[in-house]
């Protein structure tokens, strides 16, 4: 009876792939909306002010830092919990596949958090006279929080890992 419900438990990890199949769809919704974004802009490019310009910039990276992320814990979180991708003979193949543990998966997701809240926080800086002075307190506390979680995250990895 143990060996059995061992077996089961350990092919329930299968559960998680149509998880990390679906975070390639969002992914693709990622890819619409950046493209969207560079057809909305191109025709009003040359009357746009330059602040304008630089707050959809900070958008478009925003969207890429964010497919990145997908990305990152689509593939190891499947090698991780899931199964290997068989890619040998493939030149495609990514560096990293097979080296980020779950340790090294969360501290590079918590270091892409920092960076998309940072992208967000210029952002907001660059609005201020839009934003009231609160809203901007707010965004700070929660970026220092970030900032801070990250750190402490990789610390912790780091002290544990001796």
């Amino acid at each position: 009876m143990e060996n059995f419900i061992e077996r089961l438990m350990y092919a329930s990890r299968w559960i998680m792939a149509p998880i990390y199949l679906g975070l390639s769809l969002a992914l693709l919704a990622l890819g619409l909306k950046f493209f969207q974004e560079v057809f909305h802009i191109l025709p009003v490019i040359f009357s746009m002010k330059e602040v304008e310009l630089i707050l959809v910039v900070l958008s478009l990276i925003d969207i890429a830092l964010v497919g990145g992320l997908i990305v990152m814990v689509m593939f190891s979180g499947y090698e991780n919990f899931v199964s290997r991708l068989d890619l040998e003979g493939n030149d495609d193949k990514l560096n990293w596949l097979g080296k980020l543990d779950s340790g090294s998966l969360k501290n590079k997701v918590a270091a892409s958090i920092v960076a998309i809240s940072s992208i967000h926080l210029l952002k907001v800086f660059m609005n201020t006279e839009t934003i009231a002075n609160e809203k901007i307190q707010w965004y700070l506390l929660i970026h220092i929080t970030f900032v801070l979680s990250a750190f402490a995250m990789g610390y912790l990895d780091k002290v544990l890992r001796k």
